[in-house]
């Protein structure tokens, strides 16, 4: 019961810091686009008022300004919201309300943020309870780093959403995690058509369930491929319906979903891509067709840690598969937004949003919590970090002592300081005149070899294996 009580609490710290957050500003601009803000707000306008046919390029809905771009589902979730008309006809009147903003309606704008604790706070408590072999204690405070991670909260409460389908997925961890694949796979299957980032986690689900199948007995892997194929492809076939009808039009959402029009890139992003770009003009050298192939990058970057959960078809590879094939798609493939790494490494995006006193106070609350709960810079053994596998995998390097490397406080102490530095300059200085995308670009690369140090590490702990029991002890 005392368990309970602490998670309750954890939930209410979770729920106010998200409303606090709300309160700021957020990403409204000015006229023609108007921000992001406005672009949610459209597209419930959009869903309101035209029906299917018309959510394309018509003489009533101009794809330029905001035209819907994300699955099937973020459009009903626009559909629900857009029945505020009740309250005001003015928030959704076709044209007419394009740029609409006022004290009520941005009220109702993060209200709708419900979403979030209905679908994504549920599946966090659960996973932290049901899915963490540790102590109670350390239970509750795994949950409240994870409700307080300040990349979600001020992504979702300055812009929209993301905490629906990253829900979604967590229920399809929890599914798979408790034995309930076909479940697991409905619930993933639901995140994908919320948000084509989900992509990134859809391979290792995809590895860990036919690992599974091929494991079975003839008739278990029939039966399991069976379930699992069904529930996919009703799953699908329900978010879809509206568009089956006519395969241009379910076409035509599939273009707007993949953006290959746009580039390689757009923003200043911490990938491989933007980072390259500094030294070598990618996208001068190389048309847009071509820039294309790059992907295969990303294909190669995903294959060891994918192969080796099919191998390996147990629940902690597949988490760590997880974390690999995100981290292989934001680093390596094509037209990467720098929102779906969902980190709080974005500066200038918060610093145009004025978010700035959010950011502060909820990364320094998380890093605290980290450290003081979690033990983040605990003294821990080369099996403990799972960092075993490095002198098998590379006998013909030097020995290193790596989980002192990995544990050294002053990497962590300098990471911190390098990227405060990086937050200070941003806001008071100004950039040369002939550099003036200077700051974004240096956080974008100094970012970028934060999450290529993270992407290596947690591929060399996925072939380590799993820590031993003695460890695990001494940890909990």
């Amino acid at each position: 019961m005392q368990t309970w009580s602490l998670v309750s609490i954890c939930v209410l710290i979770g729920v106010l810091v998200r409303w606090g957050v709300s309160l700021n500003s957020y990403s409204a601009g000015k006229p023609p686009m108007f921000g992001d803000y406005e672009a949610q707000r459209h597209w419930q306008e959009v869903t309101y008022n035209l029906p299917v046919q018309e959510y394309f390029n018509t003489t009533k809905n101009d794809l330029n300004y905001w035209g819907l771009d994300y699955p099937p589902l973020t459009a009903y979730h626009s559909l629900m919201c857009a029945y505020a008309k009740m309250i005001n006809p003015e928030w959704v009147e076709l044209h007419k309300s394009r740029g609409y903003e006022s004290p009520a309606h941005k009220l109702f704008m993060r209200t709708t943020l419900v979403a979030d604790v209905l679908i994504y706070i549920p599946a966090v408590v659960l996973y932290c309870l049901y899915l963490t072999d540790e102590s109670a204690k350390k239970q509750v405070s795994t949950l409240i780093c994870f409700l307080l991670f300040p990349g979600l909260i001020l992504i979702d409460y300055g812009h929209f959403y993301n905490g629906v389908s990253l829900g979604f997925a967590l229920w399809g961890v929890l599914g798979l995690g408790l034995g309930w694949d076909a479940l697991g796979s409905m619930a993933f299957c639901l995140a994908l058509n919320y948000k084509q980032m989900e992509l990134y986690h859809a391979l290792p689900f995809f590895c860990y369930l036919l690992g599974k199948c091929v494991k079975q007995g003839l008739m278990g892997r029939f039966f399991l491929l069976v379930r699992i194929a069904s529930s996919v492809l009703v799953t699908f076939a329900l978010c879809w319906l509206p568009f089956l009808s006519d395969p241009v039009q379910a076409l035509q959402v599939v273009r707007r979903i993949f953006p290959v029009a746009r580039g390689l890139f757009e923003d200043k992003v911490a990938n491989t891509w933007c980072s390259l770009n500094i030294l070598i003009k990618i996208r001068s050298i190389l048309s847009s067709d071509s820039q294309i192939y790059l992907t295969a990058c990303t294909i190669l970057a995903i294959l060891p840690s994918s192969f080796r959960l099919l191998m390996k078809p147990t629940f902690w590879q597949f988490k760590l598969a997880l974390v690999n094939s995100s981290l292989a798609f934001f680093l390596f493939s094509y037209q990467v937004h720098e929102k779906s790494i969902l980190l709080s490494a974005m500066v200038p995006l918060f610093l145009k949003d004025g978010l700035l006193v959010p950011y502060v106070v909820t990364m320094l609350a998380f890093l605290f919590f980290s450290i003081y709960l979690l033990s983040a810079l605990e003294r821990c053994s080369e099996d403990e970090l799972g960092l075993v596998a490095y002198h098998k995998l590379f006998s013909c390097l030097p020995k290193l002592d790596l989980a002192r490397i990995v544990r050294w406080k002053f990497q962590f102490y300098a990471s911190v300081a390098v990227m405060s530095g990086l937050s200070i300059v941003s806001v008071a200085l100004v950039p040369p005149p002939r550099l003036p995308d200077l700051f974004p670009v240096l956080v974008s690369v100094t970012a970028f070899l934060h999450f290529l140090g993270t992407f290596i590490y947690f591929h060399i702990v996925q072939f380590s294996g799993p820590p031993c029991r003695k460890s695990q002890k001494k940890n909990n």
